[in-house]
């Protein structure tokens, strides 16, 4: 089947959908409820792999031979996970820094005849350069965190999603270019989610919410209530973080407000409406100043710092909140 007939498909099933939404008048937004559903477990091995075949591919910087690898990874784990007619690449060129480059957004969708459906997110490429390192600043980051940690946790919720079927629609979204631009020039950071916010590959959609993930899986990691997220969707903030406290994940899922960080979830919001939360990893100094992990944008950021425990707690919260706390 060639790109053009799968993504006829893509839309083929996707109109369905929209035509449902249309009708739809008793959307239930943002209310929660235990519903007594049995959840599927996640796997923190599943997750840790999955982050190590992205890791061992060297730094997905667009135009690098590690870009290039997992490109053809997540494509063809996500069409096994999701079916070949779920998966849509989005593809596209942007030129920054004098640089063409050539950028890949990956869409995939689970419960595809729910009309009712939830986003969740996460980057894919990595930090061309280093500018934290104490020694190497120019080289690209390895990512195993910024970037890998995200991937892998949403890949371990689709191989679940696949033999565990979803009773909302789940769509997956993998953003390429979201770290590509130079410390605080924003205008070239969050690339796929600019484009995928500007050019939806379905005119219209519209979901509850998204979710986020990045930087997710690091040791001694937490997440405190990011500040646009408290803004876009406080009662799902304060769900998530309320379903983290009951499984023992408190000392991870801080409940205190944390930091307004640009990131892709305000380019979502701010293109498409769609409230989006993130989590990240982020605490607040006292004079109210964001600090990211010490090895955020250094080369420290590798499998060494990834933790299990991290994962896991991620996502059994998510499993959870997909699986058992969404009324239909």
């Amino acid at each position: 089947m060639n790109k053009r007939q799968r993504f006829t498909n893509f839309l083929v099933a996707f109109a369905a959908i929209l035509f449902i939404v249309a009708c739809q008048t008793d959307k239930q937004g943002f209310n929660f409820e235990e519903q007594g559903r049995n959840v599927p477990l996640f796997s923190a091995d599943s997750a840790y792999h999955f982050i190590e075949t992205q890791v061992s591919a060297g730094p997905r910087v667009p135009g690098s031979e590690g870009h290039t690898e997992v490109k053809k990874f997540l494509n063809k784990k996500l069409q096994s996970f999701a079916e070949q007619r779920n998966v849509y690449s989005q593809n596209f060129h942007r030129i920054v820094y004098g640089d063409t480059l050539s950028l890949t957004n990956f869409i995939s969708s689970f419960g595809i005849n729910h009309s009712d459906r939830i986003v969740l997110a996460a980057h894919w490429d990595t930090r061309p350069r280093a500018e934290k390192d104490p020694d190497d600043k120019n080289s690209p980051i390895p990512g195993a965190d910024d970037g890998g940690s995200g991937v892998g946790v949403l890949l371990e919720l689709a191989r679940i999603f696949k033999d565990n079927p979803v009773r909302i629609g789940v769509d997956i979204i993998f953003f390429d270019g979201e770290d590509y631009g130079k410390q605080s020039d924003l205008e070239f950071y969050f690339l796929g989610s600019r484009e995928w916010g500007s050019n939806p590959p379905v005119p219209g959609y519209n979901p509850r919410f998204g979710i986020l993930l990045d930087m997710v899986g690091g040791e001694n990691a937490i997440f405190p209530k990011e500040g646009y997220s408290m803004q876009y969707a406080p009662s799902l903030v304060d769900e998530i973080w309320s379903v983290a406290d009951k499984k023992g994940y408190g000392d991870l899922f801080v409940n205190r407000r944390g930091a307004p960080i640009s990131d892709d979830h305000i380019i979502v919001q701010r293109l498409t409406g769609i409230p989006m939360i993130n989590i990240i990893h982020h605490r607040v100094s006292d004079s109210g100043k964001v600090i990211f992990p010490e090895y955020w944008h250094t080369q420290r950021d590798d499998l060494n710092i990834i933790s299990k425990n991290t994962l896991q707690a991620v996502g059994d919260v998510l499993l959870e909140l997909i699986y058992n706390r969404i009324p239909k």
